[in-house]
């Protein structure tokens, strides 16, 4: 199998934890841009920085995700001071709840974050998610909520926000957009992917006619039986790595 690593050296700049982390984090951004999660410049994907307590990557605010490099990446602290260089901005709105989570939470290594049409309607509707399908039905017991205040660029609201999360890894943001909390990329990813086809499936079948909830039983046996996030099993590994393939096929810049 082609390799690009040759093609897109490691800059002396950037630690080898931390670049391979880089080309990782571009990698999904290139995926969400794929799955057509992205939202023209805005929403975020975050990444701790490997051995760096304190720092976290996240997306130049002004770039759309298939513009993203492992190189324009922007490292910041939790008080969203940019480390180093930086020729873009980052977006206050993703910083806010992003450092929270990753100051406060232990194993809250990734923040994903996405305003898609399917998982917003959701985030819109009173009851929020219907355990009536096989994506959600692995989430059961994994979700929260949190009420709308606005945009979040207050910070006050992130720990709020941390609040209403307690210990799930997946907050549904009301009237707002869904956040998942994964130990690293592939297991964010995981957790997105079920949220979203959860969503997409909800919202098919209820312009259909109502839906039927599946027993609680049948839902906690759901969730045990799920590998799709256990880190035991991988955590969605092999998933990041096919998707990976996919887009590195198809412009491996994002190695750059």
């Amino acid at each position: 199998m082609e390799t690009f690593d040759r093609y897109f050296e490691r800059p002396s700049r950037f630690s080898e934890a931390e670049w391979n982390a880089r080309v990782d984090l571009a990698a999904m951004y290139r995926i969400f841009a794929y799955l057509k999660w992205d939202e023209s410049i805005y929403n975020h994907i975050s990444l701790r920085v490997p051995g760096e307590p304190g720092h976290f990557l996240i997306n130049p605010f002004g770039l759309h995700y298939s513009e993203i490099t492992a190189s324009n990446l922007v490292k910041i602290d939790i008080d969203g001071n940019i480390i180093g260089h930086s020729d873009w901005p980052i977006n206050p709105a993703g910083f806010t709840f992003h450092s929270a989570i990753h100051a406060r939470v232990p194993n809250g290594h990734c923040v994903m974050h996405v305003h898609s049409t399917p998982t917003l309607a959701v985030c819109c509707l009173e009851e929020g998610l219907s355990y009536s399908n096989f994506y959600a039905a692995q989430l059961y017991d994994k979700v929260a909520y949190h009420e709308f205040e606005g945009i979040t660029v207050h910070m006050d609201e992130g720990q709020r926000i941390l609040d209403s999360a307690g210990d799930k890894q997946v907050l549904l943001l009301r009237n707002h957009g869904p956040v998942v909390i994964g130990a690293n990329l592939s297991q964010a990813l995981a957790l997105m992917w079920l949220v979203t086809r959860a969503c997409e499936v909800q919202v098919a079948s209820m312009a259909m006619g109502p839906v039927r909830e599946i027993p609680e039983a049948i839902l906690k046996k759901c969730t045990a039986d799920s590998l799709n996030f256990d880190p035991k099993f991988g955590a969605g590994e092999d998933v990041f790595a096919a998707m990976k393939r996919l887009v590195e096929r198809q412009d491996p810049s994002f190695r750059r």
